[in-house]
């Protein structure tokens, strides 16, 4: 039991979102067009988490690195296990935004 419990919950290494958008990669923030209205990261692409599976269109390559973000990480971890599922590889849960925000200034 308690080795499946650390599978679940093991953390990965925290990549460097930085260098991960200076190399092509995009923000895509899962809140939802009002939330993203009263702030959002620059650059950074709004598709809500519940209409996500009809919005693959605007994540052009499946290889490409995605940052996901949302107001405290929950949902966007929720878009990242969505997005690795449909096949999309380089996918990264980044959290709160504004925290996101401070980590790639």
């Amino acid at each position: 039991m308690i080795n499946i419990l650390k599978q679940l919950f093991k953390s990965e290494p925290k990549p460097d979102y930085s260098e991960l958008l200076k190399n092509g990669g995009i923000i895509v923030d899962v809140r939802t067009k009002n939330e993203y209205a009263a702030g959002h990261i620059k650059g950074s692409k709004n598709i809500p988490l519940n209409s996500l599976n009809h919005n693959l269109a605007k994540l052009k390559k499946k290889d490409q690195s995605i940052i996901t973000c949302c107001a405290s990480g929950m949902r966007s971890g929720s878009a990242k296990s969505i997005l690795k599922n449909l096949g999309y590889t380089n996918v990264h849960n980044g959290g709160g935004w504004r925290n996101l925000e401070r980590k790639i200034s």
